[in-house]
């Protein structure tokens, strides 16, 4: 009996972390493919076409019909290439975008590890991502992909430094590299105004445009210059290795936005946290949509969503030298003095740090 019991513990041990990783992991691939098929609809709209709308209602089943045609189609590899790092790289990119997760609150009690340095975390396993990029790139034996490799790996670690910076802003604030906690030290009586948004507003906007720099989306995909060079570092990429890659990207996506939503916008706080009675927060239904919870989180990271897309429909891109110009003679100048500006607000008790000890 004595037995028995061990090896239910023992598997039960296993069962729970693995339920967990089940949980998060399928729901995320979902949304990256329903990502996909936003992005089509809303710069369709923006544009005035129609965007998918043939296979399923409204083009609903048009993610799965792509997939599958990338399940079925051949892998090419090319003859000069390094077979094993030409496969390995695209994993690399999807493993570093989707073990960020682990540590991503979606409210007060659901987070699959809870560690103090949670946000350290994910900046040092986001930053392995680039590995991919590099190693898909030199593996490819093609000059047009090992120059996309480069472009890409440049911009990634300018804009890496200039968000590393803005988060720094947001550590001092709340005093915590707990993403938990850095929600919480947005919680108070003035619902939104007690989001880190306000106070830290050059930070959150070099943030976010750090972000979108970062996942090589428009108008900072220099990588896939078409023009120059045909396709970047996935050029050589087809079927489901070129796919791995494109879940990295909209996966990297939905992580920024998540992260923004966390640091500056409050999570799953509702922006009429504070404002809202007892008797207001009782009513069946309404309570539960104005109240704190993950619905919000959700919301926020639906809007930053649609801003990458917006962004893709509207801008041109920009030349190469202005993207480095941008990441190394603006951003990181502003962050390192507005860190200063953050560090006497806090020393000062400034608003939102009322009463907070120095």
């Amino acid at each position: 009996m004595d037995w028995l019991i061990d090896q239910i513990q023992y598997w039960y041990m296993w069962a729970m972390p693995l339920s967990g990783v089940v949980t998060i992991t399928i729901p995320l691939f979902v949304s990256v493919a329903y990502t996909t098929w936003l992005e089509r609809r809303v710069i369709g709209a923006m544009q005035v076409r129609i965007g998918p709308y043939k296979v399923g209602w409204q083009g609903l089943l048009q993610p799965w019909a792509d997939m599958f045609k990338l399940i079925f189609k051949e892998i090419i590899i090319p003859a000069g290439a390094n077979k094993v790092l030409f496969v390995i790289a695209p994993v690399i990119t999807l493993v570093s975008a989707v073990a960020a997760w682990a540590v991503i609150p979606f409210n007060a009690e659901l987070v699959l590890s809870e560690i103090n340095a949670g946000l350290l975390y994910v900046l040092a396993i986001t930053s392995v991502g680039v590995y991919g990029v590099i190693i898909a790139g030199w593996a490819s034996n093609s000059k047009y992909a090992l120059l996309g490799a480069m472009r890409s790996a440049a911009q990634i670690v300018a804009y890496e430094i200039a968000m590393g910076f803005a988060l720094v802003g947001v550590l001092m604030a709340a005093k915590s590299m707990n993403l938990g906690d850095i929600v919480t030290a947005q919680q108070g009586d003035y619902g939104f105004i007690n989001w880190f948004m306000l106070p830290l507003l050059p930070l959150f906007l070099i943030y976010f445009i750090s972000g979108v720099a970062e996942t090589n989306r428009a108008p900072f995909d220099v990588a896939e210059g078409e023009s120059e060079i045909v396709a970047g570092f996935h050029v050589e990429y087809s079927g489901m290795t070129f796919a791995v890659f494109f879940l990295a990207e909209y996966a990297n996506m939905l992580l920024i936005a998540a992260l923004a939503s966390i640091m500056f916008m409050g999570g799953w706080l509702s922006p009429f946290d504070g404002f809202l009675s007892a008797q207001t927060l009782s009513i069946p239904v309404l309570g539960y949509i104005l109240d704190n919870g993950m619905h919000w989180f959700f919301a926020k990271i639906f809007i930053f969503i649609f801003f990458f897309l917006w962004f893709r429909a509207t801008f041109p891109r920009y030349r190469y030298d202005q993207i480095m110009r941008l990441g190394w003679k603006v951003f990181i100048p502003i962050t390192i003095v507005w860190i200063l500006v953050v560090g006497f607000m806090v020393l000062g008790q400034l608003s939102p740090w009322w009463g907070a000890t120095a």
